[in-house]
């Protein structure tokens, strides 16, 4: 990958930020519920961090005209599995799910989904190690996105399986 490509792949996942961050907050003062509100903000949150960290690198990279040496390159990690885990096992499994909030989370999933599979392939095309670092590291939270939101698509279709998944509830015989 070549100098102007890495430079448009930058700014394609600027975009994607921005655009996924709008998308969340949008979602986030839609939905009634409450999961879905936390859920929303949080990644939004998450979207703001990534884009913050790659403005500052796409700016430095297009004045030096290669990776800087001076960006501060880590990014918060998220911690929205566990937020999502604990929320679900506290609604109640006979709630109706609203159409468009479930909508909402697939259209998420594939959001994540592609995020995901953009920064890995940054990172495999790429040689420094810290590029390989810094998009590693944003394909795995943009990965623990796509598992909660999945989970959270999984728990709005079918509560009950959901929940004999993940509380592992079995008949033993006894």
């Amino acid at each position: 990958m070549d100098q102007s490509e890495r430079i448009n792949a930058l700014e394609l996942a600027l975009n994607n930020e921005k655009n996924e961050r709008e998308f969340y907050l949008e979602h986030a003062g839609r939905t009634k519920n409450p999961l879905g509100r936390v859920m929303f903000q949080q990644i939004a949150d998450d979207e703001l961090e990534h884009y913050t960290r790659l403005k500052e690198l796409h700016e430095k990279w297009e004045k030096a005209e290669k990776w800087p040496e001076s960006v501060p390159l880590a990014v918060k990690q998220t911690d929205i599995g566990s937020t999502t885990k604990s929320m679900l096992k506290k609604l109640d499994v006979k709630e109706e799910s609203d159409a468009d909030y479930l909508k909402a989370v697939e259209i998420a999933v594939e959001f994540e989904a592609r995020g995901m599979n953009l920064y890995t392939t940054l990172k495999d095309e790429v040689s420094d190690p810290r590029e390989k670092a810094f998009f590693a590291l944003l394909a795995g939270i943009e990965r623990e996105h796509y598992l909660s939101l999945r989970d959270v698509e999984e728990f709005l279709k079918d509560p009950e399986g959901w929940l004999r998944r993940t509380e592992r509830h079995t008949l033993d015989g006894a």
